[in-house]
């Protein structure tokens, strides 16, 4: 019997340097069923979901998600009413003014910031879009003070397009049910992508924030009002039945409910 070939140091160094730049697969604790399932009774719950962002057009939803960045939609909402009845294109945001734009946002976080991002994208759309707001992310996120998450919510909101925009809610959700683990919102976006089923793809987006804003909470998941409790493979998890599988009432979406 020949005697086995032990591998030389080398060969081992060789080998762990080829393999660590891969990233390990990550396995997918719920079947195709189980997340067939839990679409169904997210869309049975909120059939027609929708952000709670206040917006007129494009534009003004590409204002307001760019202003929702470290704030709420509650807060957003607030501070836009106002901004909006005055300054609903391009054209009159500029007119308008920087300073003039920091009063009416100055309750919302980075307020600074983000106005000299309002006039600056304002610029950018009238010299390169003809006034218009683009229909691809690749032209959005050149648009100052627009990356990837925002530029998913305008093409899903304005454009109606099927895309996964990573918030602070769906980056937890996807990380604290196992759905979608990932160290970044472009791996949970990639791997969410890959695994909702078509049919529900283009309202999971909001049925995820929903259910993370108003269900799954961050300080302490409602488990006990949760559809999906007997499917969900959260170790934080503290209730195994699920609750009743009935229509949400408007309300429970609207601009008013609690953050």
């Amino acid at each position: 019997m020949a005697n086995p070939k032990i591998k030389s140091s080398a060969q081992i160094v060789k080998k762990s340097n080829a393999t660590a730049g891969r990233k390990p697969a990550v396995k997918n604790l719920y079947s195709r069923a189980d997340l067939e399932e839990i679409f169904r009774r997210f869309s049975i719950q909120r059939p027609e979901p929708k952000g709670e962002l206040e917006h007129v057009n494009p534009f003004t939803l590409v204002v307001a998600v760019a202003l929702s960045a470290q704030a709420t939609d509650a807060g957003v909402n607030k501070a836009t009413r106002a901004l909006f009845a005055v300054a609903d294109t391009p054209q009159k945001m500029l007119d308008l003014g920087e300073e003039r734009i920091r009063e009416y946002i100055k309750t919302i976080g980075l307020y600074r910031n983000k106005a000299k991002n309002v006039v600056a994208l304002s610029q950018k759309l009238i010299t390169d879009f003809g006034g218009e707001v683009p229909r691809t992310r690749e032209e959005l996120v050149t648009l100052p003070g627009v990356g990837r998450k925002t530029a998913n919510v305008v093409l899903s909101m304005a454009f109606g397009q099927a895309t996964m925009a990573v918030d602070t809610h769906i980056f937890r959700i996807a990380n604290r049910l196992l759905l979608a683990p990932g160290k970044t919102p472009d791996e949970v976006e990639q791997r969410l992508m890959k695994i909702i089923p078509d049919e529900y793809l283009y309202h999971a987006h909001h049925w995820l924030i929903l259910h993370g804003r108003y269900c799954c909470k961050a300080r302490k998941p409602e488990c006990e009002r949760c559809v999906i409790a007997d499917l969900c493979r959260s170790p934080e998890k503290t209730w195994d039945i699920p609750a009743p599988l009935v229509e949400l009432p408007a309300q429970m979406i609207g601009a008013n409910a609690a953050s």
